[in-house]
């Protein structure tokens, strides 16, 4: 069945919902991800204030500086615009927004609204009432749609082919930083955009670290874990995939704290599907990881929304109680870590479907050991 792409008026809308199911008489959207899925145009978030206001009811509005008007008229917008320059100064262009919309109350994104952005609007408005609605503004992005899925499974796919020649070239002595420089330039050289994230190459203690940096100075070496998180950008959809591997050999040890992890993983797929909430999957997938001998070593929750941005709604943790519906992507990343000695991550990048989850990832899982 085809899927028309919606319109800027359509998907205007939605946010407009939002207004008035919160109460409030509009939303404010800065550049970001709900911005660039609003207008389906990328624009930089700098020292220029940037915004697009949807009110509840009338059309919208939009701050816009000078020098992005002709950018901005390829958006197709037709509502009322206020630009500024740099030589005089935006705080006129605010109080003109302001004056035009009306409002008393208007919603934001907490995570993205900067204060200086928000110092603007009350000087032009001391009584504006601001609310944060992160929550409500970004669950628009939650449910993906076949485009969306689409970008995601060719970052994926060119994800895992930079991994399968970034495995290939290891060898015993590397430093971790050569390691992920063979990675970003394989990721790029099988047509990432960008990258997700700066990447986590950790090998041996390093790997017990689930945020590590890559080290100069320690080379890697016979028995080693070696963890790579990572994943490449297309066309605004980013990639988000770790694998563990060994170097040379893996002891009992390893491999019983690898199996572990990969039956977390593993559970995670059979617990889901739509309808199922963020608390049940983790809740699933950590009691297996609690159930084993190394339930001292989880240091994380089992994973999170994926799509324009890396970390998004939904968070797949404990006390999280949110339905989620069909065309949800998340991460399913169980791990366990002791510090000082290694730790095992396995990263996918799963699809929930009304009949259960399906993995965008294909690289395999088994235990892999490098002969290198």
């Amino acid at each position: 069945m085809l899927t028309l792409a919606l319109s800027l008026t359509d998907r205007l809308a939605a946010y407009a919902t939002v207004a008035s199911d919160l109460g409030v008489d509009a939303v404010a959207l800065v550049p970001g991800p709900n911005f660039t899925r609003a207008v389906e145009h990328v624009f930089m978030s700098h020292e220029r204030p940037f915004m697009l206001v949807i009110p509840a009811n009338g059309p919208p509005a939009a701050l816009v500086p000078n020098l992005e008007l002709r950018s901005w008229d390829l958006v197709g917008f037709e509502g009322a615009v206020f630009d500024w320059r740099d030589q005089t100064g935006y705080d006129a262009a605010f109080s003109a927004l302001m004056a035009h919309l009306s409002i008393r109350s208007l919603a934001v994104e907490g995570q993205v609204m900067r204060v200086f952005v928000h110092h603007a609007m009350m000087r032009a408005q001391p009584d504006l009432r601001i609310v944060d609605a992160e929550i409500e503004i970004s669950a628009l992005r939650m449910i993906k749609t076949p485009k969306d899925i689409g970008a995601l499974q060719e970052a994926i796919d060119i994800s895992e082919r930079a991994l399968a020649r970034t495995l290939d070239g290891v060898r015993l002595g590397q430093t971790e930083k050569q390691i992920e420089q063979a990675l970003i330039q394989a990721l790029f050289a099988e047509g990432a955009e960008d990258q997700s994230f700066h990447p986590i190459v950790a090998a041996g203690d390093g790997s017990a670290r689930p945020h590590a940096k890559a080290r100069a100075g320690y080379a890697v070496k016979a028995g080693d874990a070696l963890l790579l998180d990572f994943g490449a950008r297309k066309d605004g959809f980013a990639a988000d995939i770790t694998r563990t591997v060994f170097l040379g050999h893996a002891s009992d040890e390893a491999q019983e704290v690898y199996d572990t992890v990969l039956r977390a993983n593993l559970t995670g797929f059979e617990v889901t599907r739509a309808g199922v909430t963020a608390h049940d999957i983790d809740d699933a997938v950590t009691g297996v990881l609690e159930a084993s001998p190394f339930a001292d070593r989880i240091r994380t929750k089992t994973g999170h929304g994926l799509g324009r941005d890396v970390h998004e709604a939904p968070y797949i943790m404990r006390g999280n109680h949110m339905i989620l519906p069909a065309g949800t992507v998340y991460t399913n990343e169980p791990g366990l870590y002791e510090i000082d000695n290694f730790g095992v991550r396995i990263e996918d990048d799963v699809l929930i479907t009304e009949t259960g989850g399906t993995s965008l990832t294909r690289f395999p899982k088994d235990l892999m050991v490098l002969k290198c």
